[in-house]
């Protein structure tokens, strides 16, 4: 048995990052590296507006390559409602993703897939409060960006 599922695209979410990113270092879960975000735009059939120039992927490259994101940040719609989205995914930097994290080699790309949670009191986005969501998107660290397409789960 298979249960069913449609995704419906929301947005796509462009987001800058301060340079260079905040190289914690070595702990103990593994390579700790806060990149955090400059600002960016959402547009979409559902969400538009501005990424605010607040919070941060608070990012854990472990020993076999593969990153976890752990990102909070507020979008703000075009017509002023304030939306807190977090979420949580993998970065699969390779195996020897560690190493050249750790040697300051960051990739120039890095697929990143996430899933979102969205909350806001705003009455015109009750629903985004009742939405799992799915990202696709990738970090291009070349330009200190990252960008997403946002998909509701139905």
């Amino acid at each position: 048995m298979s249960l069913s599922f449609d995704l419906e695209p929301v947005c796509r979410f462009n987001a800058r990052l301060h340079h260079p990113p905040e190289i914690i270092g070595p702990v103990a879960e593994g390579l700790r590296v806060n990149f955090h975000i400059a600002g960016g735009e959402i547009d979409g059939p559902r969400l538009r507006g501005i990424v605010r120039p607040v919070g941060a992927d608070w990012f854990l490259m472990r020993s076999d390559g593969v990153g976890l994101l752990d990102v909070r940040t507020t979008i703000e719609t075009h017509d002023g409602a304030l939306i807190l989205i977090t979420y949580t995914g993998i970065a699969d930097a390779g195996a020897d993703g560690y190493r050249r994290f750790l040697q300051g080699e960051l990739p120039a790309r890095l697929p990143l897939r996430t899933v979102p949670r969205m909350s806001t009191a705003h009455p015109a986005y009750q629903w985004v409060n009742r939405t799992q969501f799915l990202n696709i998107g990738e970090a291009d660290l070349e330009r200190h960006e990252v960008v997403y397409d946002i998909y509701a789960v139905r």
